[in-house]
């Protein structure tokens, strides 16, 4: 599965659009914990917990994506977005969203 950020392929023709995908991974993070890590990457560190936090998030949204779109027959899925959100009363959640278009190249 091709998975890219720009709208075409280069070298290869869209010959069929499958439809717009989707991945979600909503994750219980501390943001009131997490803060003092914001402040040491505003001073000159950086959270490590918080990174790995939003590599992994990232990661299985992508792998969601990807999966959807290899259930619709697609070789690719071109113009990827990814979001983030915090959501919840506390700010205690950290949604990534990664959306494209399922496509099949020639």
């Amino acid at each position: 599965m091709i998975l890219t950020t720009t709208p075409g392929v280069q070298g290869r023709n869209i010959v069929e659009y499958k439809g717009i995908v989707f991945g979600e991974v909503i994750s219980g993070v501390n943001f009131l914990r997490d803060f003092a890590a914001s402040v040491r990457n505003f001073i000159g560190g950086r959270s490590g917990s918080y990174e790995e936090e939003l590599i992994r998030a990232r990661t299985q949204a992508m792998d969601e994506m990807a999966a959807r779109a290899a259930q619709l027959g697609a070789d690719a899925v071109v113009g990827i977005d990814i979001d983030y959100e915090v959501l919840g009363t506390d700010n205690g959640m950290l949604m990534v969203t990664a959306s494209g278009t399922a496509v099949k190249l020639d």
